[in-house]
């Protein structure tokens, strides 16, 4: 006796609907209830390598940075983000790996055989220099290896840096006199005073000011408005040398500018040198007091995104908007929204209590 097939499905002509879909529409199995495992990533290739005299084994891909860290190794760092590609350029993070020159770990790749000194005499003078010669000549107050807590003073002390024998500062730049300089061109200092770029805070909008006395040049900002992140490309490094700047475009105001005030530049800024105006006005009057915050995060309410934002509230008012590095929604980046649009939770009827 021959198997009977099943009758054949068949398909109306091109354009017709009969009203009953074929079987393969209708018959077809039901789908498992479960969600696909993601397919298992390949292990990573290792290396054998040397860490201050201790064999470890780490991915090929790592940094000599990341491979430091994962050892329990502090070493410290003021352009490294893990959000934005690693410039090398404040040179806090160099190690020794047996070449003539030492190397910057946040950059340099993990190889076969390396051995690496984090802390010999060499790293330490050299970190000390970087310490001293920054500040010297820039306002490192508020400055840290991610945000601005003031955390670089352990540094400071760490590696008994002194910038005090440079000698006292040269006068501050007057406004605008920074951004005029023509560049290749400088005056012969004297030698008695350290120079620096100290000069006053730019405030040309309602949200956040420029403090360029401050700024250590890490490349941070320019990255984040660049391909790291906003692709707006609004600012740069202008001038050579101690002449070298962050500028926008001919030095325009920065409503004037392609600026599009996402902020992200502020999330990544380790110094001060970019800030809230809302902090900038209450660290002035003497009233920004960390003590007295807390910090929230939740989620932007504007679009369907979903940022993750951290606010930073003091007497019951926001003060504040940072987005975490580790959301896996926004790295850190958020819009002009999500990052100052919030002074609609601060309007409450007048002379209505903080809490209402």
């Amino acid at each position: 006796m021959s198997e009977q097939l099943p009758p054949k499905a068949v398909y109306p002509p091109p354009g017709v609907y009969t009203g009953v879909d074929p079987d393969i529409f209708t018959n077809s199995p039901a789908r498992s209830p479960s969600i696909p495992a993601a397919p298992a990533r390949p292990e990573p290739k290792l290396v054998e390598m040397t860490i201050d005299g201790m064999p470890v084994s780490v991915p090929r891909d790592m940094t000599i940075l990341d491979a430091c860290r994962a050892q329990g190794i502090d070493i410290p760092t003021l352009c490294a983000l893990s959000t934005l590609t690693p410039e090398g350029v404040c040179r806090l993070c160099v190690v020794d790996t047996g070449g003539r020159a030492l190397t910057p770990s946040c950059s340099a790749k993990v190889a076969q055989g390396m051995t690496v000194q984090t802390e010999n005499e060499k790293v330490r003078h050299a970190r000390k220099l970087v310490l001293e010669l920054l500040a010297s000549s820039v306002d490192l107050d508020l400055a840290g290896p991610v945000r601005p807590d003031g955390s670089l003073r352990a540094y400071m002390e760490r590696y008994g840096a002194d910038p005090s024998r440079f000698g006292p500062s040269a006068r501050p730049a007057a406004p605008g006199e920074r951004d005029a300089a023509e560049a290749g061109h400088h005056h012969v200092p004297d030698g008695a005073a350290a120079e620096t770029v100290a000069q006053p805070v730019k405030v040309d909008n309602d949200l956040y000011i420029r403090d360029y006395s401050k700024c250590i040049l890490c490349y941070k900002c320019v990255e984040a408005c660049g391909v790291d992140a906003q692709n707006t490309f609004a600012i740069s490094v202008a001038g050579r040398g101690f002449g070298a700047r962050v500028s926008t475009e001919f030095d325009l105001p920065l409503n004037e500018s392609a600026c599009v005030f996402c902020g992200n530049c502020i999330n990544v800024c380790p110094t001060g040198a970019l800030m809230f105006r809302s902090e900038y006005e209450l660290r002035q009057a003497d009233r920004w007091h960390e003590d007295a915050q807390t910090t929230t995060r939740t989620i932007c309410p504007y679009c369907g995104v979903g940022c993750t934002l951290e606010l930073t509230v003091q007497d019951n008012r926001i003060v504040r908007v940072l987005s975490p590095l580790d959301s896996q929604v926004t790295s850190g980046n958020l819009c002009v929204k999500g990052r100052f649009g919030f002074d609609f939770v601060q309007a409450r009827p007048e002379g209505a209590e903080p809490g209402a």
